[in-house]
């Protein structure tokens, strides 16, 4: 009983800390609160008339929705790049930002899973995916596999830094016994969703474009890259607009996870680059229209080279030592190599899938207004649950929420 009460105050108190907050966080809550609120009538117009109101076809079936889902995947995953040297290695150089990262893949994880129900037309269909109800098929079904590695980790990542927190809400040392061996687990389990992903693209033969064998290796190094590039980005907002303080070389170690994924990442893009063109076939159609457009159709020419650009950009200057360390420098190269792996894992990976067609056919894909404000308004609640977890997370490890066992006592025997 006294466990269940001293949790049942932590969730009150939470819940009481993050109604309250300085002038800025009422103003950057009610901004996320507003884009929610538009992309749920978007939303609502989808449900209504399905998915022809958005600029997916049947030649094109996945689009900005998927491109998303595909790309926060990785973000997701990055956590892991936190949990490793924190829990099973014991750098303590990492320990302070090891719950935010934590609580970034569990906003990452439910805008995946968001994006996966807004792409399937609506909450109605999920019941299809339901083991003993729907048709599962597993082990036979790529999807089905997504399924649980997604809901694993994300059960994961909630249960073992709400361990940690409960027992510091209490006054208490979290036990390494009991975290540890979930810490491993959630290692392994976070490759596991990239290739899983990674492989649920591969196993159709009908699309070579992802017929690759990179695909997954490469799935996990722009996820490396790109997930700890936006926790540096959270970092550096969390030490201008809280007391939590993040200490200068727990960024720059972060920061050379970052560097050295974002190297493997353009080497492979260099060698998936000449795979494509130096002997080009039949099967190159979808590079080259990515790339260099295809029989006049280029909708994806100024994505790919933005991206393009950007990706060298960041690397080479992330490279440098001396630019790294400068914190000016490694917030703009972690932003626009955000951005670029961004483009690269959702566009430039998804939709050139689809083009041409089997049969030869090019019909583009251009996202409308309905799939952008939806697409907005699912990351605004991404935004909006993490800030939520990071406030808590951090009142707790400040110590500003605390459980006060003997005047809780006193209250409730009054």
């Amino acid at each position: 009983m006294g466990t269940f009460r001293a949790f049942r105050h932590m969730v009150k108190d939470s819940l009481d800390y993050i109604t309250h907050g300085s002038k800025t966080y009422h103003i950057w809550m009610i901004f996320l609160t507003v884009i929610m609120l538009i992309g749920m009538y978007c939303y609502s117009i989808q449900l209504d008339e399905g998915l022809s109101v958005t600029g997916m076809t049947d030649r094109v079936s996945w689009g900005l929705y998927i491109s998303n889902f595909t790309f926060l995947v990785g973000v997701a995953a990055a956590a892991v790049m936190l949990v490793m040297p924190t829990y099973v290695l014991k750098d303590i150089d990492f320990k302070q930002a090891v719950l935010i990262g934590e609580g970034l893949a569990v906003a990452a994880l439910v805008m995946c899973l968001a994006f996966v129900v807004a792409d399937m037309g609506g909450p109605s269909v999920l019941w299809h995916m339901i083991p003993g109800i729907g048709v599962f098929n597993f082990p036979n079904s790529m999807l089905a596999w997504d399924v649980i590695v997604l809901n694993g980790y994300l059960f994961i990542n909630i249960t073992i830094p709400l361990y940690i927190l409960f027992r510091h809400y209490q006054g208490k040392e979290a036990k390494s016994k009991v975290y540890i061996p979930g810490s491993i687990i959630s290692v392994l389990w976070a490759v596991a969703i990239h290739l899983v992903t990674a492989f649920l693209y591969q196993g159709l033969q009908a699309r070579p474009f992802w017929n690759n064998a990179l695909l997954g290796p490469r799935f996990l190094a722009s996820a490396f890259a790109a997930g700890p590039a936006l926790i540096i980005l959270v970092l550096a907002a969390i030490r201008k607009f809280s007391e939590f303080k993040i200490e200068d070389k727990t960024i720059s170690k972060i920061a050379m996870i970052v560097t050295v994924a974002a190297q493997i990442n353009l080497i492979m893009l260099i060698s998936e680059l000449f795979k494509e063109f130096y002997a080009p076939t039949h099967h190159s159609e979808s590079a080259y229209y990515l790339f260099f457009g295809l029989e006049g159709k280029s909708a994806l020419l100024p994505w790919i080279w933005t991206s393009i650009p950007l990706n060298i950009l960041a690397t080479v200057l992330l490279t440098f030592h001396k630019l790294r360390n400068n914190f000016k420098v490694l917030y703009f190269c972690c932003f626009i190599l955000f951005v670029a792996i961004w483009i690269e894992k959702g566009f430039g990976l998804i939709v050139p899938g689809f083009i041409p067609g089997p049969y030869g056919k090019i019909a583009e894909y251009t996202p409308t207004w309905i799939e952008i404000w939806v697409t907005l308004g699912i990351w605004a609640m991404g935004a909006f649950v993490f800030t939520m977890l990071a406030k808590t997370s951090i009142g707790i490890e400040l110590g500003k929420l605390r459980y006060k066992k003997k005047k809780v006592l006193e209250s409730e025997t009054a």
